[in-house]
């Protein structure tokens, strides 16, 4: 049970970064991916911390309400 409620998880991890439009952005280059990923926890470990991350929470908030909404709409 464990396994799979981790694998649905991760899925959902991959699915956040496609509709980012990352896998676009980087035409599905995954050391491209990788190294994008890498800088942004880079930031989110960085002296600023705290607002880096606000930001970002925000950010997609607004995105998924954005969605949200549109969904609703259809």
């Amino acid at each position: 049970m464990q396994r799979r409620e981790r694998t649905r998880h991760l899925i959902e991890l991959g699915g956040l970064v496609q509709k980012a439009g990352l896998v676009e952005l980087t035409d599905d280059d995954r050391t491209t991916l990788y190294g994008a990923l890498l800088d942004l926890a880079g930031r989110g470990r960085g002296d600023d911390a705290g607002d880096v991350l606000t930001l970002w929470k925000r950010r997609g908030k607004r995105a998924f309400d954005a969605e949200a909404e549109g969904s609703e709409t259809q």
